[in-house]
């Protein structure tokens, strides 16, 4: 397969939760996961290659690694914009999230997850992103 740049993101709009926020009214740092998975999930959605598809597909995807920069703290009842570009595909899953204040724009977080293909039927890892998941993406490659 020849390299090629790829044009893939997804972005979403949310309002904080009372729940989301610890006791001096700031997000919890391990909810800003699921703001990235749901950012995530809009943009597996685009490819239509959403869980229920991948487990169909033999494959489940596994998160290796993750980093998270706390830029700025998220206070609850707060809209921010969450975005996830797909950054690495050929060999593992690699997802960018940046969060922004949605009135500001100023960026308040930035992180990253990495997956890799498991095959369902032997258990074992891929080292190359599957077939059916690089034949998902072909519409969004550029020049």
């Amino acid at each position: 397969m020849v390299e090629s740049n790829i044009n893939l993101s997804a972005e979403i709009t949310l309002i904080t939760a009372f729940q989301d926020a610890d006791p001096m009214g700031v997000i919890y740092h391990g909810n800003y996961f699921r703001y990235f998975e749901e950012a995530r999930r809009i943009l597996m959605q685009k490819i239509n290659y959403n869980y229920r598809e991948m487990e169909a597909s033999g494959y489940i995807w596994p998160i290796i690694d993750s980093y998270v920069k706390y830029v700025k703290a998220i206070p609850y009842n707060h809209e921010i914009r969450v975005t996830a570009v797909l950054s690495e595909w050929e060999n593992r899953l690699r997802v960018d999230y940046m969060i922004f204040d949605a009135q500001t724009g100023q960026r308040m977080t930035k992180a990253y997850t990495r997956q890799v293909a498991v095959e369902i039927a032997s258990k074992e890892m891929c080292f190359a992103s599957p077939k059916v998941f690089i034949d998902r993406l072909e519409p969004y490659f550029v020049d």
